[in-house]
């Protein structure tokens, strides 16, 4: 379940609760709401703020909750094999495969990572929500590579609180589609809800969420180019649309423009090939955490999945500059 919100607070609302009025406003649980606050997921003119923070008149209020199950509903273990990068006591590193979504929501209830996380470290029932336990971040379902996932409350809360103020680094690899004019940039605008689709996000807005991408050309061929991307925010689907909204969308991303662009392609093998991807080509790569316990900075990798592999070897042969 995913719900969002864009309102101005009137004044029959001043003095309230920001967990109160979100849970009033999006029909959720007042604990949901408070938790969505403390992940910065709750933006008051601009700016994270408390679950006890109270709205004044005028002020404006934007919030994305997601991951409500039915009450008393909670996801059990399932034996689904999983790549482990890295363990200890307090968090997991995990290679995510494409296709595999994070946690239960609506219509994937059953085959999420947090079911097979269950079944492999039952002990992370009791971290963090109940719904997506250990959870304190995402990938979309069809993008693939290296998460870390909490297996205490004490790391929970320590990641948590480094992933809202940006204390962690995460690169990611992906093929998007033109030949790119500069070797590196930066991509910074602001991020919100589609005007039109309100399931997608767009950069084409004149407010929102700052977001800011980082990126620099590997490879470029023909009609392709090969990129490592650095986020220094960690809004929805924010390569995806950062590249699609310049023009660049990644290649066979079904959302974001990158599905229908396959019928520009001029050699008929990579038109063919791209056609028949089935999800976008972007892997986060590389993620960069200080341990929540020991305080030491580490760095997780991993390998790119083969389609992507098999893309790169094509384009090399097919469409070399």
């Amino acid at each position: 379940m995913e719900k969002t919100l864009d309102v101005i607070v009137d004044s029959g609302q001043d003095d309230v609760r920001l967990d109160v009025f979100l849970s009033r406003s999006l029909g959720v649980t007042r604990a949901l709401a408070a938790r969505s606050a403390e992940e910065g997921r709750a933006l008051v003119d601009g700016r994270a703020r408390k679950p006890s923070f109270r709205l004044k008149t005028g002020m404006r209020v934007e919030a994305e909750i997601t991951g409500e199950k039915e009450a008393g509903v909670r996801p059990e273990a399932v034996d689904i094999p999983l790549s482990i990068l890295y363990e200890d006591r307090d968090i997991v590193v995990v290679d995510k495969p494409a296709g595999l979504v994070v946690h239960p929501g609506a219509g994937e209830n059953r085959v999420t990572l947090v079911h097979a996380l269950l079944h492999q470290y039952p002990e992370i029932a009791g971290v963090g929500s109940p719904e997506r336990p250990g959870i304190v971040h995402r990938l979309d379902k069809l993008t693939s590579g290296v998460m870390v996932v909490a297996r205490s409350s004490r790391a929970y809360d320590a990641l948590v609180a480094a992933f809202k103020e940006h204390r962690h680094t995460r690169v990611y690899r992906a093929i998007c589609y033109g030949s790119m004019d500069e070797q590196s940039g930066r991509i910074e605008t602001f991020m919100d809800r589609h005007p039109k689709d309100r399931k997608k996000m767009s950069s084409k807005v004149a407010q929102g969420r700052q977001a800011v991408t980082d990126w620099r050309v590997i490879r470029r061929w023909e009609q392709f180019s090969f990129l490592e991307l650095t986020l220094q925010t960690g809004r929805t689907h924010q390569i995806r649309v950062h590249l699609a909204d310049m023009g660049h969308p990644v290649a066979g991303d079904p959302e974001y423009g990158g599905k229908r662009r396959a019928n520009t392609i001029a050699d008929p093998v990579v038109r063919s090939r791209v056609r028949r991807l089935g999800r976008q080509m972007l892997h986060a790569w590389k993620l960069g955490i200080t341990h929540p316990e020991t305080g030491q900075w580490m760095e997780f990798t991993s390998e790119m999945p083969e389609d992507m592999k098999a893309l790169v070897a094509l384009l090399d042969e097919r469409q070399a500059c």
